[in-house]
């Protein structure tokens, strides 16, 4: 995908397609266009990487109930993975 950004001062554009990625990518999650692991996708990061990212720019994760259920059953079960496989 190209993005054609308008010309803006230099000095407060992102100064690799990395930067301009991860920006994008946080500004569709601020904006609840995309969910975290959509916005880590096109950040181009995996999950616990893109997480720092918003944090830089003091943006929350948007959890629901429904997120944090899904998450503690997701640890339970690879909890239970573990204990199988040792």
């Amino acid at each position: 995908m190209t993005i054609e950004l308008p010309y803006i001062n230099p000095g407060s554009q992102p100064r690799t397609s990395t930067q301009a990625r991860i920006e994008i990518a946080c500004g569709r999650y601020a904006g609840r266009a995309a969910n975290p692991g959509r916005s880590a996708k096109i950040a181009g990061l995996c999950f616990t990487d893109f997480t720092p990212e918003l944090g830089k720019r003091c943006i929350g994760l948007n959890d629901t109930a429904e997120d944090i259920g899904h998450d503690l059953r997701m640890t339970d079960e690879l909890a239970a993975n573990v204990a199988m496989a040792a």
